[in-house]
């Protein structure tokens, strides 16, 4: 049996409206919105009932996925948005962008803030991380042709 695709990424969030928002302005389109609840999800994710609000944003080529949750209930109980590039665990998400430059002036007006520097790699990328919709950290590309 051979893996047939990575379906999305999750994302937990406080804000789920100003996060689409900033994904939208990323580039994403919103592919829907559901409230999931009851005791048969909790038993997927292992929290007894819950009752989450979420958003599937979809990329432009159709093939990749970001699922944006709001658990109204059970309470978050961590927050990892501040954690260091080098913390363990889930780091971010990269997307490649046609023009970073352009892109990094949209994403600012949205409260986007560069967290080092953008830098290239060799005559392939440039890249850099930023700190999106409550602090998180997301990677963007660009191409160098």
């Amino acid at each position: 049996m051979a893996l047939k695709r990575m379906d999305n990424i999750g994302i937990v969030v406080d804000d789920l409206e100003g996060t689409i928002d900033f994904f939208r302005e990323v580039g994403l389109e919103l592919e829907g919105r559901a409230t999931i609840d009851g005791e048969w999800a909790g038993r997927v994710t292992g929290l007894g009932d819950q009752h989450v609000e979420i958003a599937m944003m979809r990329t432009p080529d159709g093939h990749g996925r970001v699922e944006l949750s709001r658990f109204l209930t059970p309470p978050v109980v961590a927050d990892h948005r501040n954690a260091p590039v080098n913390a363990l665990g889930y780091l971010r998400v990269m997307f490649a962008v046609d023009d970073l430059d352009e892109t990094l002036e949209r994403l600012r007006k949205r409260g986007a803030q560069l967290v080092g520097e953008v830098v290239q790699y060799q005559d392939v990328y440039r890249l850099c991380y930023i700190r999106g919709p409550e602090g998180l950290l997301i990677g963007l590309a660009q191409e160098l042709n």
